[in-house]
């Protein structure tokens, strides 16, 4: 069975210092100030030498696409368990920071990689795995949140050798910041196909382009580290140089792109409830043993050692499930749609349970905002949403396991 090494534990550790000096003691800001998380993820980078490892990085990624390779042909240039403890260890404090960092240099800079050509690769690519550039990841709407795909109305027209986008896009984390915004729409070529049926083509846009609209951070339950926001696109005209491939046709795009994307999200965020888990459980279990009633310390009452029996199984599973994701990313497997899915549903709804059942047994402090696990408890509701709400996992599940 998977287990973290000597040197894991030394990246936790390490992890962790920087966490407690850096992160902990601007909570406040980043959660009620309204400050924005991309400093501190940049101090990250810098302290962890992670601004050169994404340089070298991307240089390997480019290298294979000059050379000619596809994106399943890539080898594996970094340790899965690494990218894992880090994201663990941020939702331990911020699950917001995680949201906005994997959008950034995961989605928007992701699809850039696989999509887009040497040259888009150069241009966009590189500035935001760096974290030098803000991305974004453009493609759920009001009307088509859980059918992201099929209800998108945001369009794409011809005109001469450019293309005409309108239309509007919603909860975009990084939107209100983002320096570059990769954005997916349905071409519009004039024809009497069922809007539902047409092309799905992606662009890259950038911040201050004519007609192209960023609005204000959204007011929010939970995750107040991850700016969210719309994004809104007023006869904004691009070339073809912003159609990532510059073709209507990429290898891998349009839906195909973004239905890898969610399967990648969506395993993603069972190492964001590992993290969740684990701090409520820390938390609960230092309050239970020190807090008495009658006398006795509340971690000695059935009905609190039942919870906290529920919370470690849960952490156990979440566990599991992490463990399991690295050693399998380790031979170069990528999980089916039903597995990540699977995964998702199931760590999110256990670190929504968990983190309630933290509340419960801090009782009136739980709701203080002082003990933390409230805003752990606000942070985890959205993994249940997006990526895909839970209803959508469960149909997802089904429908992979059972299609011909």
């Amino acid at each position: 069975m998977y287990e973290w090494t000597e040197e894991h534990q030394a990246i936790i550790s390490f992890v962790r210092r920087f966490i407690d000096a850096e992160v902990r003691p601007h909570i406040d800001d980043l959660e009620h100030n309204g400050v924005p998380p991309y400093d501190v993820l940049r101090k990250m980078y810098t302290t962890f030498g992670l601004k050169e490892m994404a340089q070298e990085n991307f240089q390997r990624q480019l290298d294979r696409k000059l050379g000619g390779e596809q994106p399943s042909q890539e080898r594996r240039s970094s340790d899965p368990a690494a990218q894992m403890i880090t994201t663990i260890e941020l939702c331990r404090v911020s699950p917001g920071l995680v949201t906005s960092l994997g959008v950034s240099t995961g989605l928007a800079a992701g699809t850039i990689n696989k999509l887009g050509t040497p040259g888009q690769m150069q241009r966009w690519a590189l500035d935001l795995m760096t974290l030098d550039k803000v991305g974004a990841w453009a493609i759920t709407e009001p009307d088509s949140g859980s059918d992201a795909l099929g209800g998108m109305r945001t369009s794409a027209k011809r005109d001469g050798d450019e293309y005409v986008l309108n239309g509007q896009k919603t909860w975009i984390t990084n939107g209100p910041y983002a320096d570059t915004i990769v954005l997916y729409a349905k071409l519009d070529d004039g024809s009497n196909d069922e809007i539902r049926n047409r092309k799905v083509l992606t662009f890259v846009l950038d911040k201050g382009m004519e007609g192209l609209e960023q609005s204000r951070p959204m007011r929010k339950m939970g995750q107040h580290g991850s700016p969210t926001g719309d994004v809104f696109l007023h006869d904004v005209r691009v070339g073809k140089d912003r159609l990532l491939g510059e073709t209507e046709e990429p290898v891998g795009g349009g839906r195909q792109s973004a239905k890898d994307n969610f399967v990648a999200e969506r395993a993603g965020v069972a190492a964001m409830s590992l993290g969740i888990i684990d701090e409520c459980l820390k938390i609960s279990i230092e309050y239970a043993k020190q807090r008495k009633l009658w006398g006795t310390a509340i971690a000695q009452f059935q009905l609190v050692q039942l919870k906290l029996a529920q919370m470690e199984v849960a952490r156990v599973n979440v566990s599991n499930l992490v463990f399991s994701h690295i050693e399998r990313s380790l031979n170069g497997a990528v999980p089916t749609l039903a597995e990540a899915s699977a995964m998702k549903l199931y760590s999110a709804q256990a670190a929504c349970q968990v983190a309630d059942d933290a509340i419960q047994i801090l009782g009136g402090n739980g709701y203080i905002a002082e003990y933390r696990v409230e805003q752990l408890s606000r942070d985890a509701r959205v993994l249940r949403i997006y990526a895909g709400t839970d209803e959508m996992q469960v149909v997802a599940i089904a429908k992979d396991l059972t299609r011909p």
